[in-house]
């Protein structure tokens, strides 16, 4: 805990240097070797701490002397606690925290204040080091701003984004947010390597045979065109014919992947450990998740605004134009999912996590009832926030029914209605003419009716 208070990125024990006049002596302790009962210490150590927090040893050899390392990564968000306990540091003692409640509050402010993008992944390093770990010629590009001719220039540029910062020890301090978004190996931040993306396409429906799986090596940000150009690239497709001409259409709208994907980066809970975020791909969907729960509810995706956890990774990813700007995205996904009368997207929450899933072409016959109300619901929202009234036309349109079949269209209309996703803006009017809008932005509660 005392590293989080003095704003130390890591914190370090020590084998093999004595105590009283930390003369360098040696050590025989091996951490790979070391058992407590029948578990190795490093299993053991992970299993009691909560939240699991990221940890290596290091053998080194100074003098002709062995001795190891333990780097322990700051706490993040709350206090670690180890078999159920937190400690805390005080000189050479380890003490219960609760038992300093100054320090434990002044702990609590820091982590109230402290954005994951502001943490330091690698300290001290020195300006060549920089260059080399970050894909600086991306973040010029991404802006359409000329490399400045110097390493100084760089360097100032760099800091301003707060990509880098100067270390008071001397050299630069690469935060969170710059290797997160410019890292050319991301394996290289050993705490963000879990952060790459995962991408995996299955045989069929389901998860028995994986035929490719790759994992990201780059930054969110140098690395997001070829991450999409992967994901489009193993995506199915639909042969149709045009004037005897066959030609391939992508079963999912690339927009909507694209900006689904970006959202996956930008939304996720980065405090997470051991997980990043995954684009599954199947024969008849696309499932994109990523760690932690939303901040907004699933029913207001579409809506409401977004609440990002990581505003200064949000806000870089909005100036390289690589997501939309605030609250626009998902309905361009949903827009775009309409064009091309596929099914609703579904947005779920499995666990600790975000999912949403894009589903192949089906014909409305073959959707499940579940699926033609969140259609008819995502619908209602859909022209609510772009100012059109929703109506049996317009849902028409939507599933491509043809107007003989108005009443078809009706009958998805009641089934919505009758789950309270969407309600009738005027009973009084004709069936014909009624419009209608989803349950939240009725001015007072009403009650169903035919369609």
């Amino acid at each position: 805990m005392q590293g989080s208070i003095v704003g130390k990125a890591f914190a370090y024990l020590v084998w093999g240097v004595r105590d009283e006049d930390h003369a360098v002596v040696g050590t025989v302790f091996d951490p790979h070797a070391t058992r407590v009962g029948n578990e190795e210490l490093e299993s053991w150590l992970l299993r009691l701490l909560e939240p699991k927090l990221d940890f290596r040893f290091f053998p080194v050899q100074v003098d002709g002397h062995r001795i190891v390392l333990l780097e322990i990564a700051r706490a993040a968000r709350h206090p670690v606690r180890f078999s159920g306990q937190e400690f805390l540091r005080v000189g050479t003692y380890k003490k219960k925290l609760k038992d300093f409640q100054e320090k434990e509050r002044a702990l609590w402010r820091i982590f109230d204040q402290t954005s994951f993008e502001d943490g330091v992944t690698s300290e001290r390093v020195t300006g060549d080091d920089v260059l080399t770990l970050l894909d600086y010629p991306a973040y010029f590009d991404l802006l359409e701003r000329p490399l400045p001719a110097g390493r100084d220039g760089i360097l100032a540029s760099l800091s301003e984004d707060r990509l880098i910062r100067r270390s008071d020890a001397g050299g630069w301090d690469i935060t969170n947010l710059g290797a997160i978004l410019f890292a050319k190996r991301l394996d290289a931040f050993h705490a963000l390597r879990r952060k790459a993306v995962r991408v995996i396409q299955y045989r069929g429906n389901g998860r028995t045979e994986t035929l490719k799986e790759q994992v990201g090596g780059k930054g969110y940000a140098c690395g997001f065109e070829g991450l999409v150009g992967f994901i489009n690239g193993l995506l199915p497709a639909n042969e149709i014919i045009e004037q005897a001409l066959r030609r391939s259409v992508p079963m999912f709208p690339e927009l909507a992947v694209r900006e689904l994907v970006a959202n996956a980066l930008i939304h996720q809970d980065l405090f997470v450990t051991g997980a990043g975020p995954m684009v599954e791909i199947f024969d008849d969907r696309i499932e994109i998740t990523n760690p932690g729960r939303p901040l907004v509810d699933t029913q207001r995706f579409l809506d409401t605004p977004p609440r990002s956890r990581n505003e200064a990774l949000a806000s870089l990813m909005r100036r390289f134009r690589i997501c939309e700007e605030r609250g626009s995205g998902i309905d361009k996904v949903v827009f775009q999912i309409e064009m091309y009368q596929l099914p609703a997207p579904l947005f779920e929450t499995p666990g600790e996590s975000t999912r949403i899933v894009l589903f192949g072409h089906r014909a409305l016959k073959d959707m499940e009832k579940a699926d033609r109300v969140r259609a008819c619901y995502l619908h209602a929202c859909l022209r609510y926030v772009t100012r059109q009234p929703m109506t049996n036309t317009s849902l028409r349109e939507r599933f491509g029914i043809e107007e003989r079949n108005a009443a078809t269209a009706s009958t998805l209309l009641n089934e919505a209605v009758d789950a309270g996703l969407i309600v009738i803006q005027d009973p009084a009017v004709g069936y014909r003419l009624r419009r209608y809008l989803p349950f939240w932005a009725a001015p007072e509660p009403q009650q169903g009716g035919v369609a």
